[in-house]
């Protein structure tokens, strides 16, 4: 079964063939109505659950549109309506809900849950997010700069904050897409081991540079994310902060890099502290193709869990 769970769990050849599906749906609907479905029905019949335990903007409406365009249906379901693990087991859930749909799309707090999903569900599931990765968000990334940049194999991707969950998946990412990546942060913000692990067994092990200005010099691709989650506490935002300050990416940052380098930011931003609105309103960046490439990316991977 065409589970879609982690970049570094699926194959570099389906993740290729992804990217290049995206493109072509992307193309197809060059010049069309926002509202309009697709020429190809490939959803059509198929019931899509979308399960937020966590809140979401980009992911529930890149997921619930593509599946609409595609002629497909969609049944969004809440933390709150769900409340997964507490009562009825997360796999009993799995097993209730894949006599139901065709395909599950879950965003959620622990791995454990997808991967527990995944386990009994007898349908495909997909990772909308876990704290630990975000697989959907750099299928997207990868798109974007190709469709800027061409190949992005070979490139330098330079990434500036937090080792957080965006960051494990672009680090699965270039030993899949054979990309070169460059971590700077500090190091009480340190990447997972096993994600850098994984990279470097690849062939493209991760460079941990702490000074960002030397970290972007000659980077092809500039990426950064919010510094704080909505579940933070003050105390935490305030110390994080704290840390993250000197690797805000600015002009003068950008600067470093290539003249051509792209910028990225998965979304939400809180504006001037992460990355300046001058960077994100700039030449280099491309944050709402990105954003939009949600949309396409997605609607190639659940084509690729349902072979459709």
């Amino acid at each position: 079964m065409n589970h879609f769970l982690d970049i570094h769990k699926t194959d570099p050849a389906d993740l290729r063939a992804m990217i290049d599906a995206a493109r072509g749906m992307k193309d197809a609907r060059d010049g069309k109505p926002k509202g309009t479905r697709d020429a190809e029905q490939p959803l059509a019949g198929h019931m899509v659950a979308l399960i937020f335990e966590k809140p979401s903007t980009r992911t529930r409406v890149s997921f619930d549109v593509g599946v609409r365009q595609m002629g497909g249906e969609t049944l969004v379901l809440s933390g709150a309506d769900m409340q997964l693990g507490h009562g009825e087991t997360i796999a009993d859930t799995a097993r209730v809900l894949s006599r139901y749909v065709d395909l599950i799309m879950i965003r959620t707090f622990e791995e454990q849950t997808l991967l527990e999903m995944a386990e009994h569900a007898t349908v495909p599931v997909i990772n909308g997010l876990t704290n630990r990765t975000h697989p959907c968000q750099i299928m997207a990334d990868v798109m974007t700069y190709e469709e800027h940049h061409g190949p992005i194999a070979g490139k330098k991707v330079v990434w500036s904050g937090d080792g957080n969950n965006v960051f494990a998946s672009f680090a699965h990412a270039a030993g899949q897409f054979g990309f070169d990546l460059t971590f700077t942060g500090p190091e009480t913000l340190d990447p997972e081991r096993a994600v850098l692990d994984f990279a470097a067994a690849k062939g493209h092990p991760v460079t941990i540079e702490r000074n960002p200005q030397k970290a972007v010099e000659g980077a092809d691709l500039v990426v950064t994310d919010t510094w704080v989650s909505m579940h933070d506490p003050q105390s935490a935002r305030e110390r994080r902060h704290n840390q993250l300050r000197g690797y805000q990416v600015n002009d003068d940052l950008m600067s470093h890099a290539r003249p051509d380098a792209l910028f990225m930011h998965c979304l939400p931003a809180h504006r001037d502290d992460e990355a300046t609105s001058a960077v994100m309103d700039g030449p280099h960046s491309v944050i709402f193709d990105e954003a939009e490439n949600r949309l396409h990316a997605q609607k190639a991977i659940m084509r690729w869990c349902l072979g459709v």
